[in-house]
């Protein structure tokens, strides 16, 4: 039928969606040796050299491990051991076994507090900064290390005081793996929990946007459905009394033209009550039902259309209800527009868990008066349909323009 083609609905620009979130990943770690790192390293020296100063070492020069004796053998670990502090956090693994080597050659001198502080740093800086597998095989490694040397000294020399051997390596290298890993679990569940903060306010917007379209779109719909019907009717009227020399046709036409701006304005009061309220929870316009299908089809009448109604629905959910409705509200308002003088059939049959409305109107090309059609009437017949998971089609057939959508009744059906 001419002017009813559907024509391709505007594309709607994408809703600004928040900022993705960072995905949840190892802490960089940087190439260039972090500052801070550099004064622990700056700061060990510093001390092992004022212990080497004062003379105080860990053992003394007769200890039967002390194979080198005096102050300038402890210098050779202590200044490996604060090197390796400073790539503590830019190479935490070879840092780690470096500083291994390191604190061996410590054991085979006086000793020097300072070298055994920062190895303990140096283990928890490996489990905090390094890889996540290196950093349980050093918790795995320290426990067996901290248990083999204390049953095993004590296995060989029978004494309890060989116990002692693994309270220092628990001391040394079991204790600051586990504090590392302690505070490498809570830095990790804390990055978990900004991430899902952030995908939670990603779906948030997401869901607001779409919320927002999807409301937009169902009141372009009742906007559409509630006006236009009326405004094509003042439309077609006001042609005729203005193209027709006759004082009784023009007032009949402004009689028409009076009750459809009258009720044209009632319903867009109504729609802007609804907007106003703000409560979203109830359909515009009081939401029409099909009891409303004889009171739409008499002001048809008055408007010059020939229609004949047929009913036979029963009771249909409310959803239903007013998408039929508007869905013969909108051919209605379709077959004044463009329709060629004859009778319109109206037929809602209900069968086999399906309501099937039918609208026929005579096909062809009019003469006389017609108001100017967008397409935008068939988009939201097809839209109510598809949202309560019915079917939609319009088109010519023989002689007619039909109108057919079918809905399903049962509730597991809706969508």
């Amino acid at each position: 039928m001419e002017g009813m083609a559907v024509r391709e609905p505007h594309r709607l620009r994408r809703p600004h969606s928040p900022r993705r979130p960072r995905p949840l990943r190892r802490p960089h770690r940087p190439h260039r040796p972090h500052r801070f790192d550099v004064y622990i390293a700056v700061g060990g020296l510093l001390g092992g050299l004022l212990l080497v100063a004062i003379g105080l070492g860990t053992r003394p020069s007769d200890d039967p491990i002390t194979l080198f004796d005096g102050p300038w053998p402890v210098l050779v670990p202590l200044t490996g051991m604060a090197g390796c502090e400073v790539l503590r956090r830019a190479a935490p693994r070879a840092a780690l076994l470096t500083g291994t080597v390191a604190i061996t050659a410590d054991l085979v001198t006086q000793g020097n507090l300072s070298t055994i502080l920062m190895f303990t740093d140096l283990m928890y800086a490996a489990v905090l900064y390094g890889p996540l597998t290196s950093a349980r095989r050093i918790q795995w490694i320290t426990g067996l290390l901290t248990v083999a040397g204390a049953l095993v000294p004590f296995a060989v020399w029978r004494v309890p005081e060989a116990l002692l051997i693994g309270v220092v390596v628990g001391i040394v290298a079991y204790a600051p793996a586990a504090t590392g890993w302690i505070v490498r679990d809570h830095r990790d569940a804390a990055e978990a929990a900004r991430l899902r903060a952030e995908q939670t306010a990603l779906l948030a917007g997401i869901d607001r946007a779409q919320a927002v379209t999807t409301e937009r779109a169902r009141m372009a719909r009742e906007l559409h459905d509630m006006v236009a019907n009326h405004l094509s009717a003042i439309a077609i009227h006001s042609t005729a009394a203005l193209s027709i020399d006759d004082p009784d046709t023009s007032r009949q036409a402004l009689s028409v033209i009076r009750e459809n701006s009258v009720e044209g304005l009632a319903e867009m009061r109504r729609l802007i009550g609804i907007l106003r309220d703000g409560s979203g929870d109830r359909e515009p316009a009081a939401a029409p039902t099909l009891d409303g299908l004889e009171a739409l089809v008499e002001g048809a009448r008055a408007n010059g259309l020939d229609v004949t109604l047929v009913t036979e629905h029963g009771g249909v959910p409310a959803p239903v209800e007013l998408a039929a409705y508007r869905i013969v509200q909108e051919s209605l308002t379709n077959a004044l527009k463009h329709a060629r003088p004859g009778r319109v059939t109206v037929a809602l049959v209900r069968l086999d868990g399906v309501l099937d409305v039918r609208v026929r109107s005579p096909y062809g090309r009019r003469d006389g008066p017609r108001a100017p059609g967008s397409g935008a009437g068939l988009v939201g017949m097809r839209e109510r349909a598809a949202l309560l998971g019915g079917t939609f089609g319009a088109g010519p057939e023989g002689a007619c323009w039909t109108v057919r959508a079918t809905f399903p009744l049962v509730e597991g059906e809706l969508v």
